[in-house]
């Protein structure tokens, strides 16, 4: 393996670009198809994830690729998730501005206008989603023929998600002539069929396993019922830091990112409902340690090529074992060790000792021993609850129904008032606010005398008035007839 850029042909300019970003010894891959790629090879590698492929590929592009025309560029890379697009587009962009070139990313979720205008002033590399490359190529806002250097980026991606008609669309519009670079996890299948149709003599670069490495990961775990499972988060995210929690629902996903706010983690979200822009930065922040936590669904994981993530929790247990080592596979990058969690409920332990069984794992299922970690609120002095049991009462979205309780006022049997007022009760929720309030008012009522006048005869006593006795003697006066 080479020692340095320079010996496998990288010159000085973008030897010194790949420094100022702290790469100064190229991995196995670089090492291995750096020089096939310049000596216009087509290539067939298989890599796993963050074993640096795109430095692999793309220094020979931003070397080799000519001037593009408007609307007519001269390479593209295909790439099957927006936030890898943009991610290849970033790591390119320094050394392609070094070697006196344009790059563009161009995928959906964003202004196709703005898209139209950049290629329409000539664009030289461009990193595109195939579903909108072929809308902009039926819109004749760009032309692929004289594209003569493809990328095929995570092709068995692409086959999982049903991109290849659309990638074999693609390529039938490049030139006849091209050059044609290929990088899979796996070369089976699908794969293995759209090497052998679009590809030429290929040289074959197979580095490390076609899976991330297992055993090269901390495994736990930990069973943790729901409503703990917030706190439980927290205290995880501050002793690992930067972590990506993965969950099985757009909707959980978003409900986990308020509920960590709440708990003072900052936190966002990434799936398939959030527009491009909000991905985006919820990437960029996440990358640069402005947020803690990167709460995602498997779809949108997909594009997620951050280092240096030393943990990844799994909030809700993956459907399956391919499932589970994609996720976990977000951390241990590059050679590096990672620490995978994951949350179960009591009635999931079967399905999990399966999916332990399926990956080659035999872990027991632990409680896990978490430090005390914040609170949003005080519990009440003498309650004897947990400060764990009170964050997670806090977080639990679903309302609890208000108990009642009946308290009977204390009577006086020798007191009238004492009795009518003894038979009415007290309804009142937890707080007791509201039946402190009404006794105390009904108090004043019984203390105060009834009012007088007609208002208080009609309204206040509620009941007929005794005949004085002035009314009862001429009441009992005898009728007298009168003769004329």
């Amino acid at each position: 393996m080479a020692k340095n850029f320079l010996d496998i042909g990288v010159p000085d300019v973008l030897v010194e670009a790949l420094k100022q970003q702290g790469i100064e010894t190229p991995f196995a891959i670089q090492s291995g198809t750096i020089p096939d790629t310049l000596a216009n090879r087509d290539i067939c590698g298989r890599a796993p994830t963050g074993s640096g492929k795109t430095i692999a590929f793309g220094i020979p592009l931003v070397i080799m690729t000519p001037k593009g025309y408007p609307n007519e560029p001269r390479s593209l890379i295909l790439a099957p998730t927006r936030e890898l697009a943009e991610q290849i587009t970033v790591a390119l962009r320094p050394l392609a501005r070094r070697m006196g070139k344009s790059i563009l990313s161009i995928y959906g979720g964003v202004n196709m206008r703005r898209q139209i205008d950049r290629l329409s002033k000539g664009v030289d590399i461009i990193v595109a989603c195939p579903g909108r490359l072929n809308d902009l190529l039926e819109q004749k806002a760009l032309t692929l023929e004289k594209v003569n250097r493809i990328v095929i980026d995570e092709a068995d991606r692409m086959a999982d998600m049903g991109f290849l008609p659309q990638v074999r669309k693609l390529l039938d519009q490049t030139s006849d002539k091209r050059q044609t670079i290929l990088f899979s996890a796996t070369l089976d299948g699908e794969v293995a069929v759209l090497t052998r149709d679009y590809q030429v003599n290929p040289v074959r670069h197979e580095f490390g396993s076609d899976q991330p490495d297992i055993h090269s990961m901390e495994h736990n775990f930990w069973s943790v019922d729901r409503p703990n499972r917030i706190p439980v988060t927290v205290n995880i995210i501050e002793r690992y830091g930067r972590t990506i929690i993965f969950t099985r629902t757009k909707h959980g996903a978003d409900r986990a990112v308020r509920q960590l706010k709440k708990m003072g983690t900052s936190a966002a979200a990434i799936h398939g409902d959030r527009s491009q822009h909000q991905r985006r930065r919820a990437l960029t922040e996440f990358s640069e340690g402005k947020i803690q936590a990167l709460v995602a669904t498997d779809v949108a994981a997909r594009g997620i090529h951050v280092d240096g993530i030393e943990c990844v929790l799994h909030f809700d247990p993956p459907q399956d074992s391919k499932t589970y080592v994609h996720r976990s596979g977000r951390t241990a990058r590059a050679g590096a060790t990672g620490v995978v969690i994951c949350f179960v409920d009591q009635v999931q332990h079967k399905i999990v000792k399966q999916l332990q069984k399926d990956v080659g794992l035999s872990l027991p299922i632990t409680t896990p021993e978490m430090s005390e970690g914040p609170t949003t609120s005080k519990p009440p002095t003498g309650s004897g609850r947990s400060r764990l049991a009170t964050n997670a009462t806090e977080l639990d979205d679903s309302p609890s129904r208000p108990r009642r309780r009946t308290r009977a006022i204390p009577t006086n049997r020798s007191d009238p008032k004492s009795r009518r007022n003894a038979s009415k009760s007290v309804e009142s929720i937890d707080s007791g606010e509201q039946s402190t309030r009404t006794n105390q008012s009904s108090k004043r009522r019984s203390s105060q005398p009834p009012p007088t006048g007609r208002a208080g005869y009609g309204k206040r006593l509620k009941r007929k008035a005794k005949p004085s006795a002035k009314s009862k003697k001429r009441r009992n006066r005898p009728e007298v007839t009168v003769f004329s």
